[in-house]
């Protein structure tokens, strides 16, 4: 798949089959949209494109009105939707970037300026409450009928339900919210995971005999948060057993050189002895997050934290054990 930040690139294909949205989680109804558009995109014979926006509209108007507490906690990071979206067999993903600009824009502009001028739309799928430009003034109804007139086809999907339940990323948000991890893999149609590059930390792991694989994140806000029994892939053949936190570790001094932003921190239950002590600094692995454990808790000092990690890694093998 092809990335794009902005639709103005030389090598992004002069026509093609789009839809738009956020795309959080690339949960199991997207995964169903994006078979749909990929169908229609073959029968077109053209490149099947997803538009897509960073920061998440609500993200760039919290920040604006600097009222954090209006931005959604998100599902995935922008390179999990940009692998999800891949594995989906899209062609081309147009990363927009949403500022002041779009924020204004009117849905008639949105619609010549990025739709027809920019990515040259033969096809346009949407979800059955799509909004698009200025104060969300855009809807179906005036897409289908500008579509009409400038020479491009125009569809909805409707919900997708998996028993009974309609499919979004606001309901995979309420499940991984409540650590309903199983709620959430059936949502998704797949077990919930987080990647990222493999970064140093403070260390204290190895200190305390739990030494951790770090991601860490800034400007995320987490669906998650607590401890989880994990698997780790991209480090092994196999997936590796753990125990990860996702949070900012209550228990530590939020100025060390975390500085109190999210961390996914993850024990290896069995570490490969193919990569030695430093061996996946720099690595990009995906963590599945199968269980919770429980919240992030604060322990009253370090001998406190190290019981306290061994009763989730004892609690962990356990769960893990259970399902063999």
């Amino acid at each position: 798949m092809q990335v794009f930040r902005g639709f103005q690139h030389p090598t992004v294909a002069p026509a093609c089959a789009l839809t738009i949205g956020n795309f959080d989680g690339v949960h199991a109804g997207h995964q169903a949209m994006l078979a749909l558009l990929r169908a229609e995109a073959q029968r077109r014979h053209v490149p099947s494109c997803v538009l897509t926006f960073e920061p998440h509209p609500r993200d760039y108007f919290a920040k604006l009105l600097q009222q954090t507490d209006l931005a959604p906690a998100r599902v995935g990071t922008l390179r999990d939707k940009l692998e999800g979206l891949a594995q989906c067999g899209v062609d081309q993903a147009i990363v927009l970037p949403f500022n002041a600009n779009l924020a204004a824009q009117t849905p008639q502009a949105f619609i010549h300026t990025v739709l027809v001028q920019g990515l040259g739309v033969r096809y346009v799928l949407v979800g059955d409450d799509f909004r698009f430009g200025a104060k969300r003034a855009g809807d179906y109804a005036m897409l289908d009928a500008a579509g009409a007139t400038q020479g491009f086809d125009v569809a909805r999907m409707n919900s997708y339900e998996v028993h009974g339940l309609r499919v979004s990323s606001s309901a995979v948000r309420q499940a991984l919210a409540a650590g309903d991890m199983a709620q959430a893999a059936k949502l998704l149609g797949r077990p919930y995971a987080i990647s990222g590059h493999i970064v140093h930390g403070r260390k204290l792991g190895r200190e305390l005999g739990f030494r951790t694989l770090n991601m860490r994140f800034a400007h995320w806000k987490p669906a998650a948060s607590g401890i989880f029994v994990v698997h780790v892939h991209g480090l092994a053949d196999h997936p590796l057993p753990g125990v990860a936190n996702l949070g900012v570790r209550p228990s530590l001094d939020p100025t060390d050189v975390n500085g109190g932003r999210v961390l996914l921190e993850t024990h290896c239950l069995d570490w490969p002895a193919s990569l030695g002590a430093e061996g996946a600094y720099g690595k990009i692995a995906r963590v599945e997050l199968l269980h919770k454990l429980h919240d992030e808790r604060k322990y009253e000092g370090l001998e406190a934290l190290t019981n306290g990690i061994h009763q989730d890694c004892d609690d962990a093998r356990a769960w893990l054990a259970a399902r063999i």
